[in-house]
This record gives C-alpha cells, sequence and structure tokens, in this order.
C-alpha cells in the first residue's frame, strides 16, 4: 500500500488517537457535503491550479486514506499562497502557484472526511496550521447552517498562526474564524457566499456574544473597586 508512504512524505497530519470535545456524541459520523460534490465550491481558476500542481498531481496522488497517518508533520506550516512563505490560505499566489494549502484541502475533500477525523484536525496537537485546514474545510465544505455550531466553541482559542505568506498577519484561531464568517474575501480567494439569513443570524450572534463579553469585563473590572469600597464602610 503506497498511502502511507505517501501521506508522511506530503506531510498531511495523524487523524488516529485525538478525540474532539464539542461536538455530540449521538450525531452521525458521517458529514453531508453542501453545494458542488466536485468542485468543493472553488471557482474554477483555483481548482484547475490545484489540479494542474505539481505538488497535488505527485506528492498527494497516492493518498487514499486517512488512518495512519505519519505524525509531527510539522512541515504543513508551509501551507503558502506562493511557492514559499507562511500559511498564505488565498487560492493563488502573486505568481499563478496555486497554495499548498488549497491543495492539502482539496485532497482531504476528495478523501471525504468523517466527523471524527474532522474533529481531530480542528484539536490537532502539532501545529496551528493543521487545525486551520480543519476549519477551512468547513468553511467550504459544510452546510453553513452548521458553521456557528463547528466555530462557536474555538472563539475564545488564542493559539496563534501567520495567516499570510510571508508573514506580517499574526491573529488568532478565534479571530480567523469570526473573519471566516464575516468576510467573504480571503486574501484574494472568495469563499462561498452564506446565505442572506443565515449571515444575518451569523452577525446577529455575533453582536449578542460581544455584548456579553463587554458586560462580564465590566463586572470583572467593578469587582475589586466594589470590594476596596465594601471594605472602607464601617462597621
Amino acid at each position: 500500500d503506497n498511502s502511507l508512504p505517501a501521506a508522511a512524505a506530503a506531510g498531511l497530519p495523524d487523524l488516529t488517537g485525538f478525540g474532539g470535545h464539542h461536538q455530540a456524541h449521538h450525531k452521525s459520523n458521517n458529514l453531508q457535503l453542501w453545494g458542488n460534490r466536485e468542485s468543493m465550491n472553488l471557482n474554477s481558476m483555483v481548482l484547475t491550479n490545484i489540479k494542474q500542481s505539481p505538488y497535488f498531481k505527485y506528492e498527494l496522488a497516492e493518498v487514499s486514506h486517512l488512518e495512519p497517518w505519519e505524525r509531527g508533520t510539522r512541515r504543513t506550516t508551509g501551507l503558502s499562497g506562493s511557492s514559499g512563505g507562511g500559511l498564505q490560505v488565498r487560492g493563488v499566489g502573486a505568481g499563478g502557484v496555486v497554495s499548498t494549502a488549497y491543495c492539502l484541502l482539496y485532497k482531504l475533500f476528495t478523501l471525504r472526511l468523517n466527523r471524527k477525523q474532522l474533529q481531530t484536525l480542528l484539536d490537532h496537537p502539532d501545529s496551528p496550521f493543521i487545525r486551520a485546514l480543519g476549519f477551512m474545510y468547513i468553511r467550504y465544505c459544510l452546510d453553513p447552517k452548521e458553521l456557528w455550531e463547528w466555530y462557536e466553541p474555538y472563539f475564545d482559542d488564542a493559539e496563534e498562526l501567520d495567516v499570510k505568506a510571508g508573514g506580517g498577519c499574526l491573529i488568532t484561531i478565534g479571530e480567523m474564524l469570526r473573519q471566516f464568517l464575516t468576510q467573504l474575501d480571503w486574501y484574494s480567494t472568495l469563499f462561498p457566499r452564506i446565505p442572506v439569513p443565515i449571515e444575518k443570524d451569523i452577525r446577529a450572534k455575533l453582536q449578542d456574544r460581544a455584548a456579553q463579553l463587554q458586560r462580564q469585563r465590566g463586572r470583572e473590572a467593578d469587582g475589586p473597586a466594589r470590594a476596596a469600597i465594601e471594605i472602607q464602610i464601617p462597621s
């Protein structure tokens, strides 16, 4: 079986031995794909560049299943939008070279991840770039109605990654996910459009969440002040 050495050579993550923490256990392990089942909802230029990429055609060609992966895949941090750089999760770089990130993402799409495998990506301990692939898979492949349920538990995730090739855009996982939900354009590559009613609902939930956090921070800031006042009140 050539898939295991191919997976190791390609720098793909080990998806065994890690469990998800927020998806309900009673849900089906099968994931229903949303939208175009052939293109992964990518635009035609990005998809063509992926299929013509030497990395996709040769290094990923013999990978035929997900388990077991080779562990310690930190070279996945080379997810660049062009032939070099950091995690540039854009489809095509300035020179027309498709990103490693999108090649890996489309390969995962062809393998049809199940719920457990996707959850393992989201919680993977090796690299935030591996985790980012899982979150991108959700944004491109799953029903927009499910985005909030998948993303919301990670809004406070403080792990950082640089999402721009060449560096210069360090953000947290949580901030990246909020951008996934509120921005259609991602470094000159378009995400699938979220239907307007769902988008409005997501934005309302984000506003409610921000207001709750602000109130909570206000209470936390007021706590020491109240304690100091109470101490000064004579008995």
